[in-house]
């Protein structure tokens, strides 16, 4: 009995922690409408932030404390608060991706600052006092200060909504944010002090914890899962049910810790269990109307086969320059593009087309790549499409419960499922099921052998890297080719409308199922090249973490766009991983650079996307043959240049990005000489290489006109 109350008190120790986290998350919800994903990220900054004024400079705890809950938590709170406005009307699209930006960044950030090779650790408050009893359990002073600010928070959000006519304002706020402005009263004010209040929750929760769990800078952030679900038991607006829910949580994982069986498949359910019981409660609770959903949904862009043949003709040339220019070593650093792109494209049918938002895809990659380093162990060209099976029934799996969620609710659920494989499945030792060997990351890291083609072998990293962007075509023709047919237009209806097409006569469940099965198929496929490109992976590289800055990169390249895969593997692979090997000490910020892009342009980067962008200053390029051609010699000439050593790789990547900075302004400048003068009105449309939609009656006439005028 005495063991049972001493492991209820450390439950309820740990479950006021995540009473005050999560209250803070509804706060911010409810009154804002935007659910924080980088809520945790917050309470972690501010636990770091104590340690290091502390520990690391010597400051009395008093005034650390003073400094960081009274002075810098509030003035991030207001920095947030103004980054995510232009966001508050938007859908929750718009606010996921900002909100991932922002948690990915902080990590970023953090692991910066603090290396996380060196240990760091802080003291419990009230350290040096004996411990009391109650009712023969030994309770901490600490664990009684951590359930007291429990209460006082409780009581505290009690009286400011319910008897302060700030509390009133933002209770009015959640209803209706217009009628409340014309009342008289200030909903700006309101999300202001609610998102203040929010994250100085968050953080009063983060210096709380930090003394009872590793000061990490990822698992701190991940804390919040906790958080989660216990707000999900108040449904994301019930603060009583929220408590109730942080009760459950914290001795759930008390109790589990304490009375579980010491196996070796059973640990990692105790580090997962947050996890479990977020997904859980995600599919056993009913979930209220999410609210910016009236949103104008930005039109799916129709590619032509004109433009996509060509389109995957550069994907392929690319590749095989690249596999020429670079050494060996270099190809397993920067031949990651076209692996990573195959990921990143998976996106595209799911959350593009279908409107699925999943943020587990990059688990599903690394089913992708266990599959194939155990099936393909001596080179068997089968193993990619085993890979490709495995995934795609995983996928199909998790779509059944999915049926259930819809935006952020299924970008929770997701992300638990991330979760989960990474503390659990992941860590799993090897087992006999069926007579068939299952076997995960047990030694660590996986070996994944390139495969044999009709008796040609893609054992070094040349060719991996050309096949890889064979692949990648392949994958980026067939996906238009969805886009172009039946399915495809099923799918934006899907996302269009759930309701609408389902009154039509469609199959909610049979197209959920058949999208998530596809891109995860697509997915697993890009992991199982990913640890080739590779030669041996870890989970590391699959978890939940790692995948929030390619989910970011697609997003701002633009969900619908089939050139999102090309986008992201290139600007993740490329500079931004050119800047972590050139400057080692600049990893983590690299890593960042996608997260400040998705904070500042993730509005605009929904509704429009990166690659439109893109396809508008190249229009004109697009349209001239010579500017086009002497794009085409140049490239020839720096290739080379490059393959008779003439310039390095330095020079020869210098030489293509001058070429792709300048080829619009050429493109423009030529356009305008060659015009007619008096025609300032011709323009030659992009759509004559077939970019972005097919060929209309009206572009003949437009036609006409641009090659009379040239002529």
């Amino acid at each position: 009995m005495d063991q049972f109350l001493a492991f209820g008190v450390v439950g309820l120790s740990t479950a006021a922690v995540y009473a005050v986290i999560s209250g803070g998350l509804v706060v911010t919800y409810t009154t804002t409408g935007v659910f924080n994903f980088a809520h945790g990220a917050a309470g972690m900054m501010a636990a770091f932030v104590y340690w290091q004024f502390s520990v690391g400079w010597g400051w009395p705890v008093w005034l650390s404390l003073v400094v960081v809950l009274g002075v810098l938590t509030p003035l991030f709170g207001l920095l947030v608060e103004m980054a995510m406005r232009p966001a508050q009307s938007l859908g929750e699209a718009e606010k996921l991706v900002m909100t991932i930006a922002l948690l990915s960044g902080l990590i970023a950030v953090a692991r910066w600052i603090w290396d996380p090779n060196e240990s760091r650790s802080l003291t419990t408050f009230f350290a040096d006092k004996e411990p009391f009893h109650i009712l023969g359990a030994t309770v901490t002073w600490h664990q009684a200060l951590t359930m007291v600010i429990a209460i006082l928070v409780a009581i505290g959000l009690r009286v400011l909504l319910f008897g302060t006519r700030t509390g009133t304002e933002m209770r009015a706020t959640v209803d209706d944010r217009s009628l409340v402005g014309l009342t008289g009263a200030d909903p700006v004010r309101a999300n202001r002090v609610a998102w203040i209040l929010g994250i100085e929750l968050a953080a009063i929760g983060g210096v709380l914890i930090a003394p009872t769990v590793a000061l990490d800078a990822t698992s701190l952030s991940l804390v919040i899962v906790s958080a989660y679900a216990a707000a999900i038991f108040g449904r994301l607006k019930s603060l009583p049910l929220t408590f109730l829910g942080a009760v459950v949580v914290g001795c759930m994982e008390s109790y589990l810790t304490g009375y579980l069986p010491q196996n070796q498949f059973l640990p990692g359910i105790r580090l997962a269990a947050p996890a479990i019981l977020l997904l859980l409660a995600l599919l056993l609770f009913p979930h209220g109307r999410l609210r910016g959903r009236d949103r104008q949904l930005s039109p799916v862009p129709l590619p032509s086969l004109r433009g996509t043949i060509f389109f995957v003709l550069a994907i392929v040339w690319a590749g095989v320059i690249i596999a020429t220019v670079l050494s060996d070593s270099d190809l397993i650093t920067y031949g990651q593009i076209f692996a990573l792109g195959i990921i990143a494209i998976s996106y595209v049918p799911l959350a593009g087309y279908a409107g699925q938002i999943s943020l587990c895809q990059i688990t599903l990659a690394g089913i992708g790549a266990i599959v194939c380093s155990h099936l393909g162990a001596d080179g068997q060209w089968w193993a990619l499409l085993a890979a490709m099976v495995v995934s795609g029934v995983v996928g199909a799996v998790i779509a059944v419960p999915a049926l259930r969620l819809s935006g952020v609710y299924l970008a929770l659920g997701t992300g638990a499922i991330a979760v989960i494989f990474d503390r659990w499945i992941f860590t799993l030792p090897s087992f006999d099921l069926f007579g068939v060997r299952i076997s995960f990351f047990e030694q660590g890291s996986v070996e994944v052998i390139a495969p044999s083609l009709f008796g040609f072998s893609l054992n070094n990293p040349a060719r991996t890297t050309v096949f890889a962007a064979v692949v990648l075509a392949l994958v980026t023709l067939a996906i238009v080719l969805l886009r172009r047919g039946r399915y495809g237009r099923k799918l934006i209806a899907l996302r269009d409308s759930e309701a609408a097409y389902a009154t039509l006569g469609g199959n909610l469940l049979a197209c959920k199922i058949g999208v998530f099965g596809l891109s995860s198929a697509i997915a697993g496929l890009g992991g199982a090249l990913y640890g080739m490109q590779l030669q041996s992976v870890t989970a590391d590289q699959f978890n939940f973490i790692t995948g929030l800055p390619i989910f970011l990169v697609v997003v701002l390249a633009g969900l619908g766009a089939v050139g999102a895969g090309v986008f992201t593997g290139a600007a993740l692979a490329g500079p931004l991983n050119a800047i972590g090997v050139l400057w080692p000490g600049l990893r983590e910020i690299s890593q960042a650079i996608p997260a400040i892009a998705g904070i500042a342009f993730g509005a605009k980067a929904v509704k429009e996307g990166g690659i439109a962008e893109l396809r508008k200053q190249w229009s004109a390029a697009f349209a001239d043959p010579i500017v086009m051609g002497l794009l085409v010699v140049w490239t020839l000439v720096a290739w080379v240049l490059r393959l008779t050593d003439l310039i390095n790789g330095y020079v020869f990547f210098a030489a293509m990005l001058v070429a792709a900075i300048l080829t619009p302004f050429v493109a423009v400048w030529h356009n305008r000489r060659t015009r007619p003068e008096g025609d300032d009105d011709v323009e030659i449309p992009v759509e004559w290489w077939g970019i972005s939609r097919p060929w209309q009656p009206e572009d003949e006439e437009v036609l006409d006109r641009a090659v009379a005028a040239r002529s």
